[in-house]
């Protein structure tokens, strides 16, 4: 009797240690399985029976306990890892946004003013070839070019069509030719009046496609007179009138 008193004494504890050894695993793998933990009573080896509020069920209960405690405790500590990582990164961008960027704007030209920021719009008229050269940007900051008889406003792409740009060869010109023959020698631009008479179909429709890219995105300001043609005289009216259909 008394070898089978200890053999169901160890048999008690081996079974309570071990469904708390298998609690305390589950919960570190992050998945507590309930039915590793007794719930309602146990038959003992002599056919007796253990109640949930004996020593079992509160041994039991404060391996759950702990296994819980196990895991808030790891997962606070995940959580606040993380959130000092975001202070960390957020910290780090604010400093780029108020030094980075005044650091990047050292450069030439840092802080100026776009020629185009600056000049109120220009009012609708027509210019002569002698007119339109004073717009090239070297004088005078506003910059102009006539595609196919039509003057446009290019100031705001002064990057690109000033002294300096890749296309400041057509800045106070008639840019018709050049574009039409993909060409940015001086020598496809005329002094004189260009009636672009000698350009094939496909050039004209080239021509064509031009104006009306421009016209998108540009301000149309008048036209480019041929000679011994006198300019027309725009009201207050019809300049806003045209202003309002680009913007």
């Amino acid at each position: 009797m008394g070898g089978a008193g200890r053999g169901v004494g160890e048999g008690r504890g081996r079974g309570g240690g071990g469904r708390r050894w298998r609690a305390v695993m589950a919960a570190g793998d992050g998945d507590v399985k309930l039915g590793t933990l007794g719930s309602g009573s146990e038959s003992s080896s002599d056919g007796g029976s253990e109640s949930p509020g004996g020593a079992g069920a509160a041994a039991e209960g404060g391996g759950w306990a702990a296994a819980a405690l196990a895991l808030l405790t790891g997962g606070g500590e995940m959580l606040l890892n993380v959130a000092l990582v975001a202070l960390v990164l957020l910290g780090a961008y604010r400093l780029w946004v108020r030094w980075g960027r005044r650091g990047l704007g050292t450069g030439a030209g840092a802080g100026e003013e776009s020629p185009a920021a600056s000049l109120p719009r220009m009012k609708k008229r027509d210019f002569s070839l002698e007119q339109l050269r004073q717009y090239d940007g070297s004088g005078n900051p506003r910059i102009l070019l006539a595609v196919n008889g039509k003057v446009f406003d290019v100031t705001k792409g002064s990057k690109f069509y000033g002294p300096a740009g890749p296309y400041g060869i057509f800045a106070g010109r008639d840019a018709s030719r050049g574009l039409a023959t993909f060409c940015l020698d001086k020598d496809a631009l005329r002094d004189e009046y260009d009636d672009l008479s000698d350009l094939n179909a496909v050039q004209m429709e080239s021509v064509r496609e031009w104006e009306m890219q421009f016209k998108e995105k540009y301000d149309y300001v008048g036209r480019l007179l041929k000679p011994g043609e006198e300019p027309s005289e725009y009201t207050d009216e019809e300049d806003t009138k045209d202003h309002n259909k680009q913007d």
